[in-house]
């Protein structure tokens, strides 16, 4: 089965790329939905559910951490897997993003295989024809 996934980052080029390398990933990846802060997230995963959240930390009106505890308080959205994307090197915001739940963590920039490999373990492979 297809896996629906939202790209959450204020930049809308960064969203462009990890849509193109979701794809490239040879992973069961279905409708790919996007956000460009966690406020229209929310709004957007309430319309479109989804199977997978790929978020960056650093954004306007509602950052990523503030976003995955959003979605880890709710009781329809907690089981959803969030793997944060971020430029963020400091430790203190990775492992807090650890602390709420988050499925994982990739560095920018990012190369298809590093996201490929963090999927992985959370995504079904594409099932071949």
């Amino acid at each position: 089965m297809d896996s629906d996934v939202l790209v959450v980052d204020d930049s809308a080029a960064i969203r462009k790329i990890l849509q193109r390398v979701l794809r490239q990933t040879g992973l069961a990846i279905g409708a790919i939905h996007e956000a460009g802060d966690g406020v229209e997230a929310l709004s957007v995963i309430e319309q479109h559910p989804v199977n997978l959240v790929l978020t960056d930390i650093n954004m306007p009106k509602m950052d990523g951490l503030q976003l995955l505890a959003s979605l880890k308080g709710s009781a329809q959205w907690q089981k959803v897997p969030v793997v944060m994307i971020t430029t963020e090197g400091g430790e203190l915001k990775v492992s807090e993003a650890v602390r709420l739940g988050a499925a994982g963590y990739v560095r920018k920039p990012f190369t298809a295989d590093q996201i490929k490999e963090k999927l992985a373990g959370i995504l079904a492979p594409a099932l071949p024809l």
